[in-house]
């Protein structure tokens, strides 16, 4: 756990402008500075950062927080470790315990990490020296050759394909037995560290390690953070014998390699809880407000380079729902555009149960059989492809249209067929979203006429349709319950009346933030008697909460706040308007008066409407007083009681 002291002084060393202007560009206006928002598209910046209170808040898609939430919400880390990283960035220690011993075995323990973060990172140099520049191996030719393959030039030395080829750290591992064994011991790393890690391997007879990957096209595997936390190696076509003879060689007598490789798990690395290019991808995702979840390392690297970059892979294993929770700290949605082959529409289906357990809504875009979206990329080029992710359909239209395949569905057998019904009854009955009412018994008629057409008796349609409103009935809408008779409602009146009362109790509170030391002033104190509900609740947090010359301490005071306020108490805490005291007070008396004007006029309005129920009674008594009390509420509204 990390003391409240530390966290506070890591918000208090931070500078908030220079830490967001370094994803955003930002300009002074007023008291704050004002940018493009990077959490969604905008044209006009209505994105604000307080440095005095340390907050930012977007007047459109309402994201606010500090220094911590931003590198939380825009590098995806946790609280833990966006502390951390902001803490080094200010040179403040942090640490997650409290007693020495337990301080000492988490500095081991980071250290020990960070060596292994250390390994990888030069390994990853290691086989990008290998691949292109003065230190290329003589054989990354077939490297080079396989990425040419794909429509990329890898000889060239700027634009957007040697962008991504640097960006995913793109190289060569060599056909040696040693070379990355000799060249981490050139740079005194222990070999254990690298066998930790996956890089090399012990021998099975006598001592020393050999390279795990070796003549392969490699890819790093990155955390969000940007560490390398492990490799993925695909298979390049075999040298000649001669070749490798020439090199010192002998040359391979084994099976025909498997096409990838992965590192295997380390203590940094989980291959369900990383997605690759997540962290290239990151801003892009953001930005889009959307990801796309494609199959194989090269699809990313592909689409990246040729200018799609919201492109993510689930690392050549199924996938799960602990990359579906991290995807969803980017974005809501996900398109899930997977080969179109059979294995491929397997991996579509299996991907929806972790997109429903993470809350991530989840589409399905369809690519042509045969093809994979860096062929597709190839052959009709960016357009096509963006098209397809634009016409993507929900993933529950995709799951059903596919049990009920036209062919797929008439060419089974009788027991296949009620099994891919009862699927989608089960789709039906795990959604709940309210308009599925609505389409029960458009799929029972498709269905329907399935089993017609197959030769199925009524039976069984009556069955099926059964069996799909059973699936569905969990989503009736709830009765609308009407006015009682006799009763008259005046929406309109009511709601101009709470809508002026919300305004104004707005105003006053706005001044009072942007000038909290106002409650000093007898007359303010005074006149923030006429609020309540919410905005009384906000004035008490004002005096309980701290604040200096520049104002409150942001995030302790909106800790202090009703919920249904919060967005326009951050938006005013970035953003204030006001440049002097005087100029608040003024604000806020004046509209504290409209205020209590106000409240006195409906006052009397349901006195009024008291004497009118009354009348027809003959209650002398009751008529009097409410009429005293209306002449006392005249009074007080001209400042006479």
């Amino acid at each position: 756990m990390i003391s409240p002291e530390t966290i506070a002084l890591v918000k208090e060393r931070t500078d908030l402008v220079a830490l967001i202007g370094e994803t955003v560009r930002l300009q002074r206006r007023g008291r704050s500075f004002v940018g493009l928002c990077p959490f969604h598209k905008e044209k006009s910046p209505s994105f604000h950062v307080n440095p005095e209170r340390g907050i930012y808040h977007c007047f459109g898609c309402k994201e606010s927080g500090t220094a911590i939430d931003f590198l939380m919400k825009v590098e995806g880390m946790n609280f833990a470790e966006a502390v951390r990283a902001l803490g080094e960035r200010g040179g403040i220690e942090v640490v997650e315990t409290s007693t020495d011993a337990e301080k000492r075995e988490a500095n081991a323990a980071r250290r020990a990490r960070d060596e292994l973060y250390g390994v990888n990172n030069l390994a990853a140099t290691f086989f990008e020296q290998c691949m292109r520049g003065p230190s290329a191996h003589p054989l990354a030719r077939y490297a080079l050759a396989e990425i040419g393959r794909r429509g990329l030039d890898a000889h060239d030395a700027t634009g957007p394909v040697a962008d991504a080829l640097q960006a995913f750290r793109v190289g060569y591992a060599p056909p040696g037995w040693d070379g990355l064994a000799m060249f981490l011991k050139r740079q005194g790393i222990s070999p254990i560290v690298a066998e930790r890690v996956g890089l090399l391997v012990p021998r099975a007879s006598g001592t020393g390690h050999y390279d795990r990957f070796r003549h392969r096209l490699m890819f790093a595997v990155t955390d969000v953070m940007g560490r390398v936390v492990a490799f993925s190696g695909r298979s390049l076509p075999e040298p000649s014998a001669d070749e490798l003879r020439g090199l010192g060689l002998q040359p391979s007598s084994g099976d025909a390699p498997a096409k990838y490789m992965n590192s295997p798990e380390s203590p940094i690395f989980t291959k369900g809880e990383h997605l690759f290019g997540l962290h290239q991808a990151r801003h892009a995702i953001r930005q889009a407000g959307e990801a796309i979840l494609v199959e194989g390392n090269f699809d990313v690297v592909s689409l990246h380079a040729r200018g799609v970059s919201n492109v993510v892979a689930p690392l050549g294993t199924a996938f799960t729902a602990a990359q579906a929770k991290l995807l969803k700290r980017f974005a809501p949605t996900v398109t899930v555009l997977f080969d179109g082959d059979t294995a491929g529409r397997k991996a579509t289906r299996a991907a929806r149960g972790p997109c429903k357990e993470s809350g991530l809504t989840a589409k399905v875009a369809v690519l042509p059989t045969g093809l994979d979206p860096d062929e597709l990329m190839r052959q009709k080029g960016p357009e096509v492809l963006e098209q397809l992710v634009k016409n993507a359909r929900a993933m529950r239209e995709y799951l059903i249209d596919d049990a009920l395949d036209g062919d797929a569905f008439g060419g089974s057998t009788l027991d296949e067929q009620r099994a891919r019904l009862k699927a989608v009854a089960q789709i039906l009955a795990e959604e709940d979203d309210p308009t599925l009412r609505a389409m029960t018994k458009l799929y029972a008629d498709r269905l329907s006429s399935k089993l017609v057409v197959g030769g199925r008796s009524p039976t069984d349609v009556r069955e099926l349709e059964r069996m799909l409103e059973q699936a569905t009935a969990h989503g009736r809408p709830v009765a609308r319950v009407e006015p009682a008779e006799g009763t008259t409602v005046e929406p309109g009146a009511t709601a101009r009346s709470r809508a002026r009362v919300e305004e104004m109790g707005r105003l006053i509170v706005g001044a009072l933030m942007d000038f909290p030391e106002l409650l000093d002033d007898v007359a303010v104190r005074d006149a923030l008697d006429v609020l309540d509900g919410d905005f009384a609740l906000v004035v008490d947090a004002v005096r309980q909460s701290r604040w200096t010359e520049t104002g409150l301490y942001a995030d302790e005071f909106l800790a202090r706040i009703p919920a249904s306020i919060h967005s326009f108490a951050a938006g005013r805490l970035a953003s204030p308007v006001f440049e002097a005291a005087g100029e608040a007070k003024d604000e806020l008396l004046k509209n504290a008066e409209k205020l209590r004007r106000l409240s006195l006029s409906r006052e009397n309005a349901a006195t009024v409407d008291e004497l009118h129920r009354v009348a027809p009674q003959g209650d002398v008594a009751l008529e009097d007083a409410l009429l005293l009390e209306s002449v006392r509420r005249a009074k007080a509204k001209r400042g006479l009681a």
